[in-house]
């Protein structure tokens, strides 16, 4: 029996859905999803089998405009990811429709969607009426030669399985690249740091999180059966780490307690986890804390 297998890269603005279109793909939350954008910093990939077919998908950060070393790292990442597939699909928010931004992915699509396939997946269906999707789909379809256009709701799933289909009948024909009951390629520790990033996110809403990061430390195996998971959390300034640690450290400790509560549903075993927060002004300039999100720190020169 024929078997295939390729990358297959989800690009577009930040918030477009695609972490969610990851995770719905993969059956399984490998990508952190949160209202907040930027959150994707990392090329996770997502693996899932379609039939005899294996579709790894690299979700990318996404692409906006950038001001800082983060950010210029963070959207080389994206186009990085893009050029290393095999198929490219650009997602779009139905009812925010062709931005600013869209404009910029579609100009920047011209020189790295030629060779490959590019499939249209317009997003949240669900928010527009269908005459707006007709003409939205038209007004894209002239400006880019897509191979495929894709309706879909990545939350609700809807149009979802077309999507996986037809990518799976168009990647090469080769071997898997992964066993088949691999999620994603991840190290462990920095699916554990993105969850407790995630958390973090979640709860303190004001500009904080993104002068943050979170490092896995140590990962201990124990006789039991559980493990115990030792975390940094760098901030850039004394008044950011009062602002994690919160109220007699109420606010650390929830974070924890959630953290380890999806730790544990992801792992399926006991997760013993210690938070702790320090410090690092530069943190934004260390070409360490850049490998650990998976970023190349010389991408983010200007």
């Amino acid at each position: 029996m024929t078997t295939r297998a390729g990358f297959i890269a989800l690009i577009g603005e930040p918030n477009a859905g695609k972490s969610t279109l990851l995770n719905r793909m993969v059956g399984a939350k490998v990508s952190i999803v949160t209202h907040k954008v930027q959150t994707t910093r990392a090329r996770i990939r997502g693996v899932a089998m379609e039939g005899q077919a294996q579709l790894v998908f690299v979700d990318t950060p996404g692409l906006f405009k950038p001001r800082r070393r983060l950010d210029r790292a963070m959207v080389a990442a994206a186009w990085g990811g893009a050029a290393d597939a095999d198929i490219i699909v650009l997602m779009v928010e139905a009812h925010r429709g062709i931005t600013e931004g869209v404009e910029r992915i579609l100009d920047g699509l011209g020189e790295i969607g030629q060779g490959r396939k590019v499939a249209l997946a317009i997003n949240k269906i669900d928010r527009v009426e269908s005459p707006v999707l007709l003409s939205l789909t038209r007004d894209l379809n002239e400006r880019f030669p897509f191979a495929e256009t894709f309706m879909i709701s990545a939350e609700k799933g809807h149009g979802v399985d077309d999507l996986r289909k037809w990518l799976a009948s168009e990647l090469p024909e080769g071997p898997w690249l992964y066993p088949e009951d691999q999620i994603a390629d991840l190290p462990l520790r920095m699916i554990a740091a993105e969850i407790t990033r995630e958390k973090l996110t979640l709860r303190l809403h004001q500009e904080l999180p993104y002068q943050l990061t979170v490092e896995t430390e140590t990962w201990e195996e124990r006789k039991d059966g559980s493990a115990r998971i030792d975390q940094v959390i760098y901030v850039m300034r004394d008044g950011h780490k009062g602002i994690v640690l919160g109220k007699r450290g109420e606010t650390i400790k929830a974070i924890s307690q959630s953290a380890r509560a999806e730790l544990e549903e992801f792992l399926d075993r006991r997760v013993h986890l210690f938070l702790q927060v320090k410090v690092r002004p530069n943190w934004l300039e260390e070409s360490e804390r850049y490998s650990e999100m998976g970023l190349d720190f010389k991408d983010g020169n200007a």
